[in-house]
C-alpha cells in the first residue's frame, strides 16, 4: 500500500507534458477563381501578389478538384460525401439537403472552435448558426457586390438581423470587416471561419481601387479579392496569430466561360470552364499556408478532392466524424505538414448524371470514354475504341473498377435538366406545385403513424401496416440519416425528394 502511495506521489511530481495548441483554420473560398486567374499558377493576365506570396509559404497544389458549380461544390465541401449519397447533383437540389448532412461548421464546433460563416449561402439549405456557425453574414446569389444605379437594394443577414446595402457599400469590403471583428473576438481560442467570398462572380460591376474608365473590371476584381487576402494575413500578423493558422485559399469551381476564354496559362487556353466536365470546370486553384507546419515554396501535385476538407481538418483538430455514416474524404493532414502520408490514387467528380473518376494521368467517365491526361490542363485526348494501348486498357481498368465500387447510378439521381444548373422558372414552379402535392401526401401519412403525436416515429410505427416489413426496414434505415433510430418529420419528408 504505501509503495503504491509513494509512485502516486512520484507521478503526481512529473511535468506534466503540455498538448500543442490546435490551430486556427480559415478556409477562403473564392468564387468562380480557376487556375488561370492566378498568378503563382502562370496565368498570362491575373495578377495576384498577395496570393502569390501565400503560395510561396506554403504549398501550391496543381491538382486539386471540386465540383464543377458553386452549390455541389459548397455541397462537397460542408458534408465530406459525393452527390450521389447526399442529393447535391444540382444547384436546386443542394438546397434541398438534410441540414445534417451539413458537418462543417458542427464538427469544428464541437472540437471546442468558435467559428464563422461569412458570404455566400444561398446554394446551401438552412442558416449558417443551424448548422454550428456562432457569427455568420450570408446573401442569397452570387455576385453581390454594390447596389446597381436604378436596380435593386441587395439584401443580406447577420447573424439573425435583416440588412441592406446602401449605395455606398461595398459588400466585400462589409464581409471583410465581420470576418476581422471575429478574429479579433476569438483570437484567444481556436478559431475557425469559413470565408466564401464574392469575387469574381458575375456580374462584375467596378471595385472600389477601379479607374474611372478602366477597361478591365475582371482584372480590377481579381486584385481587389488579392488585396482582400492580402488585408486578412496583415490581419493575422498583428494579432501575432499568423504561426498557429492555417489557411487554404481555393475555388470553389473554374472559370466562368466568358472570362475562360482569356484566362491562359503561358500562352495557352485551357480545356473546359465552369459548369462543364472538361478539366478546369473541376480543377481549381489551391494553396495551403501554416508558418512552420506546410513546407514553404513546395509544388504539390498530390491528388485533392473537395471531400477531402472535412476529414482533413477533423484531424488536425482530433475531433471524429460520426461511424455510421459514410464519408468519400481522404484526409491529407500529414501532407500539409511535409510528411508522406496516403495520397489519393483517384478523385472523383460529379455534376448532375455525369461524372467522371481521375487518377493522374487518366480520365474515364459515366459513358466508358477514357482519356490520357498527359497534357492536362491544356488538352484531355480521348483514346478512340480499339486503338488502346497496354497502359490505357490497364487505366481502363483500374478506373472502371472505382466506378464500379462507387456505383454512382446506384445512389440518389438527379432530377434536373441534365446541366447541374437552376431549373428555369416555369420547371421550378411546376416542381414546387408537385413538391407541395407530395408533401401533402407525406405529412397524412406520417401523421397516420404518429400514433403518439410525438412528432418521431419509430421503428415500430413505421412498420405498422407495412406489407413487406423487411422493405421497409431498409427504407426506415436509409430515412434515418442520423442513425438514431428514429424518423424526425424532415427526415420522413426527404422521401420525397428522393
Amino acid at each position: 500500500m504505501k509503495a503504491t502511495l509513494l509512485l502516486a506521489a512520484f507521478l503526481l511530481a512529473l511535468p506534466s507534458v503540455a498538448q500543442p495548441p490546435k490551430p486556427n483554420v480559415i478556409f477562403i473560398l473564392a468564387d468562380d477563381l480557376g487556375i488561370g486567374n492566378v498568378g503563382c499558377y502562370g496565368a498570362d493576365t491575373a495578377k495576384t501578389p498577395h496570393i502569390d506570396k501565400l503560395a510561396a509559404s506554403g504549398t501550391r497544389y496543381t491538382k486539386a478538384f471540386t465540383a464543377a458549380l458553386c452549390g455541389p461544390s459548397r455541397a462537397l465541401i460542408m458534408t465530406g460525401r459525393y452527390a450521389f449519397r447526399n442529393g447535391s447533383t444540382n444547384q436546386d437540389a443542394c438546397q434541398q439537403m438534410p441540414l445534417e448532412e451539413l458537418r462543417l461548421g458542427t464538427t469544428f464546433k464541437s472540437a471546442g472552435y468558435a467559428t464563422a460563416a461569412i458570404g455566400k449561402w444561398g446554394q446551401l439549405p438552412g442558416e449558417p448558426n443551424q448548422v454550428g456557425f456562432d457569427d455568420y453574414l450570408r446573401f442569397n446569389g452570387s455576385g453581390v457586390y454594390q447596389n446597381k444605379p436604378g436596380g435593386k437594394v441587395e439584401a443580406y443577414r447577420a447573424n439573425g438581423k435583416e440588412l441592406k446595402l446602401t449605395d455606398k457599400e461595398y459588400m466585400p469590403d462589409i464581409m471583410h470587416e465581420q470576418a476581422m471583428a471575429f478574429l479579433k473576438k476569438n483570437q484567444a481560442k481556436p478559431f475557425f471561419l469559413y470565408y466564401s467570398m464574392v469575387h469574381v462572380h458575375g456580374d462584375i460591376q467596378p471595385t472600389p481601387d477601379s479607374a474611372p474608365s478602366s477597361k478591365d473590371l475582371f482584372g480590377d476584381n481579381i486584385r481587389y479579392m488579392d488585396k482582400l487576402v492580402g488585408k486578412l494575413v496583415a490581419q493575422l500578423d498583428a494579432l501575432k496569430l499568423r504561426q498557429n493558422t492555417l489557411i487554404i485559399f481555393i475555388g470553389d469551381n473554374g472559370t466562368a466561360k466568358g472570362p475562360s476564354e482569356l484566362s491562359t496559362i503561358h500562352g495557352r487556353s485551357l480545356s473546359g470552364s465552369k459548369g462543364t466536365m472538361l478539366e478546369c470546370g473541376g480543377l481549381v486553384p489551391m494553396i495551403a499556408s501554416w508558418p512552420g507546419k506546410t513546407p514553404a515554396g513546395k509544388v504539390s501535385d498530390t491528388l485533392i478532392d473537395s471531400s477531402d476538407m472535412l476529414p482533413t481538418f477533423a484531424e488536425l483538430m482530433g475531433a471524429k466524424l460520426p461511424e455510421k455514416t459514410v464519408f468519400d474524404g481522404v484526409s491529407f493532414a500529414p501532407q500539409l505538414q511535409g510528411k508522406p502520408g496516403k495520397p489519393r490514387s483517384w478523385v472523383y467528380n460529379q455534376l448532375a448524371n455525369m461524372w467522371y473518376v481521375r487518377e493522374q494521368g487518366w480520365k474515364l467517365n459515366h459513358l466508358g470514354e477514357l482519356y490520357d491526361m498527359a497534357d492536362a490542363p491544356f488538352t484531355e485526348k480521348l483514346i478512340a475504341a480499339g486503338s488502346e494501348t497496354p497502359a490505357a486498357k490497364a487505366a481502363r481498368a483500374r478506373l472502371a473498377a472505382v466506378l464500379a465500387t462507387l456505383n454512382p447510378a446506384g445512389g440518389i439521381v438527379d432530377k434536373g435538366d441534365g446541366t447541374g444548373r437552376h431549373a428555369n422558372k416555369a420547371k421550378k414552379k411546376e416542381d414546387a406545385a408537385a413538391a407541395a402535392v407530395t408533401d401533402k401526401i407525406l405529412e397524412g401519412r406520417f401523421d397516420k403513424l404518429d400514433t403518439k403525436k410525438t412528432g418521431k416515429l419509430t421503428l415500430e410505427q413505421f412498420l405498422s401496416n407495412k406489407p413487406d416489413p423487411e422493405v421497409a426496414k431498409a427504407r426506415f434505415a436509409k430515412l434515418d440519416t442520423n442513425h438514431d433510430g428514429i424518423l424526425t418529420r424532415e427526415e420522413f419528408f426527404a422521401q420525397g425528394k428522393t
